[in-house]
């Protein structure tokens, strides 16, 4: 157990050092980058990134992937909106059939590949887009305003000079961590990963652990759609479009084997922290979107390398 636990860390302490040395350098390139204000509006920025990419880093470990994240994103912050302003609810009770919906959403996409053995990538490719399509049928172009000021504590507020949201990320990480490493269900979904038929003949619940992950990609997502309309002041059915990219993104620089089996939240973390880092600091630096994307992409392919590099040197 140790040895594995070794391996697995390798990657982290690696993205750890790159992480470090690409701080450096981007601080050099802008006085703004290390300033108090600034920090904090990234951890604001990036919280609905991080919180989707925990349940991710479960997702994936198994070997599975989840494509439909952002459109069950889209979906629940219209549904916000929707149950409030359309349907009379309070708005607490709004905020909480938001979240139980991506849940619900997310059950879906569990028991369509538990039920039917479809394969994740084509499952939640078509969630995908199922997804999104109710999300604009439902809101038919039309964004809901008008929440009231209580409602934006949750994404523009502070606790302790810090982002609320950010707190809530924190909270969730070290719950995730614990989950994932120290765990019964946390060995079972990388017993998964690693070999699917080996876990079922040890008698592990395979499919009652994928619908629980998936269950819970969905549950965050909505979770994550209702800090993000707390932020921007308004809901719209195109939010969170290519979002699951950005939380694929991190999990898999973070060193999580997209074959399965084989990552750490800690590293989902580093991943969305540095991913984060290069976007602002690139751009206090003035290059444009298209070169921050071309370097996140070079940063991840090079992850992948090391990742594999270090797996084979491992085996």
């Amino acid at each position: 157990m140790t040895l594995v636990l070794n391996r697995m860390l390798r990657h982290e302490v690696i993205l750890g050092v790159l992480l470090v040395a690409a701080l450096i350098v981007l601080a050099g390139q802008s006085e703004h980058f290390w300033t108090a204000d600034n920090l904090l509006n990234q951890g604001r920025l990036m919280a609905e990134v991080g919180l989707i990419a925990l349940p991710m880093t479960f997702v994936i470990v198994t070997g599975g992937i989840d494509l439909s994240v952002g459109s069950i994103f889209g979906l629940s912050a219209i549904l916000l909106g929707v149950f409030w302003q359309n349907m009379g609810l309070p708005l607490p009770v709004a905020m909480v059939a938001a979240i139980l919906v991506g849940g619900i959403a997310g059950l879906g996409n569990g028991f369509i590949i538990t039920r039917f053995k479809v394969p994740p990538l084509i499952a939640t490719l078509a969630t995908l887009a199922l997804y999104r399509g109710l999300a604009e049928g439902i809101s038919q172009a039309r964004s809901v305003r008008g929440y009231p000021d209580w409602f934006f504590g949750l994404g523009q507020g502070e606790v302790l000079g810090v982002p609320s949201q950010l707190w809530i990320m924190i909270v969730c990480f070290v719950i995730a961590a614990f989950i994932l490493g120290l765990t019964t269900f946390g060995r079972t979904t990388y017993a998964i990963g690693s070999n699917e038929v080996a876990a079922r003949f040890s008698g592990l619940k395979v499919d009652r652990a994928k619908l629980l992950i998936y269950g819970a990609s969905g549950l965050i997502a909505g979770l994550a759609a209702v800090i993000f309309v707390s932020r921007v002041s308004t809901t719209r059915s195109d939010m969170g479009t290519g979002l699951e990219l950005d939380v694929i993104t991190a999990v898999v620089l973070g060193g999580t084997s997209i074959f399965g089996g084989r990552g750490t939240v800690i590293g989902t973390g580093l991943g969305l922290i540095l991913m984060q880092a290069l976007k602002n600091g690139l751009a206090l630096s003035g290059v444009k979107g298209d070169g921050t994307i071309v370097v996140i992409g070079a940063v991840l392919i090079a992850a992948i390398l090391i990742g594999n590099l270090l797996s084979r040197d491992g085996d």
